[in-house]
């Protein structure tokens, strides 16, 4: 095998082949990984919930995590947005003509390992390679089938007043991570992507709370932009409070500097959630034992007034409306 990407890799002859024998399957192969032009499932019982995603992310590589893993967490997490227990992922890749062999490699073992951490089966795929210049090095496409669990229904139009707001842990973490990789405005910081897949603690929160009436997550455009989407969809008020959000320092430093709100930053391994409020702390207190859930708290609730809209209390105890996202959300990650 060569040490860069060529367009025979993408031409289905011997060199796709050699590429799929001898690196997908090496990383991504389980017991339904299959050569054919479709894998053979065995059928869930109930109720599925399906979802696809592009992922285009410049670097491909960042503290914290590639574009491999990416593309596991996304899909995974949407799947279990829905209650839905992640089972099998197939992938689509178009890559740059001259990508290093190396490369290709670091991720899709990052994303046999996060399949593997997740306990969800790549099955299928395909792989398309594109001229010099044509493609930003890798773009990758995930869609994703899994089972939901008896009796759970999530929707943000399911958010009612009463209910409280939790998130799974500090926001705007991946965002500031992937800007900090850019280099473009010479800020050191150590700061590491949140990327992570999340079915293991959404399923343990719905054990405590199965009447849980959304669950989010905040990917691009961040938690702010969430809450503006459920607000709207639910005709409801959302009321958060500045001083429980979580910001990690070295995020607040970054976003402080360029004048960024971190609510509008990215996430990929956090959540918004939205349930009655004599289940919310049982719900923290689940998620706080879950491996990257441990920095969960309450924010807010959700109210009757201002519908459509999210009000901060600030700091010092006084009111205003968190601004609507814009048409463009910085850093632009996809």
């Amino acid at each position: 095998m060569s040490d860069c990407i060529t367009l025979a890799h993408g031409s289905g002859g011997r060199k796709t082949n050699e590429l799929i024998a001898g690196l997908f399957k090496k990383h991504l192969g389980n017991s339904y990984f299959t050569a054919d032009d479709a894998a053979v499932l065995p059928r869930p019982e109930g109720k599925i919930a399906m979802s696809t995603d592009g992922f285009i992310v410049s670097p491909w590589k960042y503290p914290g995590g590639n574009i491999g893993r990416l593309s596991v967490c996304g899909t995974v997490n949407d799947l279990a947005c829905m209650g839905a227990k992640p089972l099998y992922l197939t992938c689509s890749y178009v890559i740059e003509e001259g990508l290093p062999i190396s490369d290709l490699e670091e991720i899709a073992k990052a994303m046999g390992e996060t399949a593997r951490e997740a306990g969800v089966h790549i099955v299928a795929g395909d792989t398309k390679v594109a001229g010099k210049g044509q493609v930003d090095k890798i773009f990758i496409t995930t869609a994703g089938v899994g089972v939901i669990e008896d009796g759970i229904e999530t929707s943000g139009r399911l958010a009612r007043p009463g209910d409280s707001i939790i998130v799974t842990g500090d926001v705007g973490r991946h965002g500031t991570a992937i800007l900090l990789s850019r280099d473009e405005y010479g800020i050191e910081a150590d700061v590491t992507s949140d990327c992570a897949p999340l079915w293991h603690p959404v399923s343990k929160a719905l054990e405590v709370c199965p009447g849980m009436h959304v669950i989010r997550d905040a990917t691009r455009g961040g938690v702010g932009t969430v809450l503006y989407e459920i607000a709207a969809e639910a005709d409801v008020g959302i009321k958060v409070r500045r001083q429980d959000i979580p910001v990690a320092d070295e995020v607040r430093g970054v976003t402080g500097l360029l004048g960024l709100e971190p609510l509008y930053l990215a996430c990929e391994g956090r959540m918004v959630m939205m349930c009655p409020s004599d289940k919310a702390q049982a719900v923290v207190d689940v998620l706080s034992g879950c491996k990257y859930t441990e920095g969960a708290k309450i924010i807010g609730e959700v109210t009757e007034d201002n519908k459509g809209k999210v009000v901060m209390v600030t700091e010092v105890g006084g009111m205003t409306f968190l601004p609507q996202p814009g048409n463009e959300l910085l850093p632009r990650i996809c």
